[in-house]
């Protein structure tokens, strides 16, 4: 999926990524099968980074797409702006290029049961539990979700543009821009790298919405700050971002609906005649704010019409926690050092106390 929408549900649904000295032990953890997913993530990776060349190499081709090369260039000026003003990494990721010649990096899969809204999650060393599982070839994603719905499981699968390895393939050259979005709308692009680099301050190996909400705090400030003196990239940004946020006040609408109807003592036929009418609900909302607001703007159609329950929880967490976030920032006087130290701090607690802490 290309649309704007996509700066939110893409980000960060990380394929997993282990040394190769790690996958014979992977065999005694969870099997064959287990060590087949950590050897396609592994070696999917490895393609990648092998596809990937310094943006100054790209840069020297006379041929390259006026366009790519545009793009590229303000590649690097949001990249040093991450580390000197937000005080994000400095290192290699995102100086390298890569050309993947597919439409997105990984396709991910999340799963909920049909009536509940709580993700499956699957554990990882290294990583530790997250509420998705990446593949690089989007037949193995549609055949677990195949598995996934014979045992009861309502599953989504869909194509990422992007991923972080959290830092851990920095000595292979770190996380490349891809061709999966640097076309990109500035405001855009400077999402996608202000919150990808963000996973390599913090990460809570057990807490999805954690961290895909200081990413998306991260990046929410960190763009704010870039496009104020930019005022056509800031108008392009602001309407883009207006029409998003008012799709995702319709996601969260519906999210609590389902949740209402999920945690009655109704039986679950009845569950499901409300679940239905949740979805139809926000459809219509959708189509009225599309005709009376947006002009019939149809960028979000193609989402919004495959939206399911897995779908809606995904989405929970990389806006849940972001405005406990902004307080913390805020109350640390927008200094940025204090502010990681302080969300690495927290990432450390065990995750009920995290959460505590981030709300007080």
């Amino acid at each position: 999926m290309t649309t704007p929408m996509n700066t939110q549900i893409r980000r960060g649904l990380r394929a997993l990524l282990v040394a190769p000295s790690l996958l014979l032990a992977l065999v005694a953890l969870g099997g064959c099968a287990q060590l087949s997913y950590y050897g396609q993530s592994l070696s999917g990776h490895l393609s990648l980074v092998r596809a990937a060349k310094p943006v100054n190499d790209w840069l020297a081709q006379p041929d390259l797409d006026p366009e790519v090369r545009r793009q590229l260039v303000l590649s690097q000026a949001l990249r040093a702006y991450a580390s000197s003003e937000l005080g994000l990494p400095d290192n290699d990721s995102y100086r390298r290029y890569a050309d993947l010649q597919r439409g997105a990096a990984v396709w991910n899969v999340v799963a909920t049961p049909e009536l509940s809204l709580q993700l499956k999650t699957w554990c990882y060393p290294i990583m530790g539990c997250a509420g998705y599982r990446g593949y690089f070839d989007p037949k193995d994603a549609r055949e677990l979700a195949q598995q996934l719905r014979k045992d009861g499981y309502e599953p989504y699968v869909y194509g990422v543009p992007a991923y972080s390895s959290l830092g851990w393939s920095n000595w292979l050259g770190g996380d490349p821009l891809l061709n999966t979005f640097i076309r990109y709308p500035e405001g855009q692009l400077a999402r996608m790298i202000f919150h990808e680099l963000a996973h390599q301050v913090a990460y809570a190996n057990d807490d999805t919405t954690f961290n895909e909400s200081f990413a998306t705090a991260v990046e929410q400030i960190g763009v704010a700050r870039w496009l104020k003196d930019r005022p056509d990239a800031l108008r392009e940004d602001e309407q883009s971002r207006r029409r998003q946020d008012e799709v995702q006040a319709l996601l969260k609408a519906t999210r609590e609906q389902l949740r209402e109807v999920f945690q009655s003592a109704a039986s679950d036929d009845e569950k499901r005649a409300g679940k239905a009418a949740a979805f139809a609900r926000l459809r219509a909302d959708y189509e009225a704010m599309k005709r009376d607001r947006w002009g019939g703007d149809t960028r979000f159609d193609r989402w919004v019409s495959g939206l399911n329950t897995p779908a809606l929880a995904i989405q929970g967490s990389y806006t849940d926690l972001v405005p406990d976030f902004l307080r913390l920032f805020e109350r640390l006087g927008g200094d940025w050092p204090r502010f990681h130290a302080e969300v690495r701090r927290l990432a450390k607690l065990p995750r009920d106390e995290r959460r505590a802490a981030l709300s007080r």
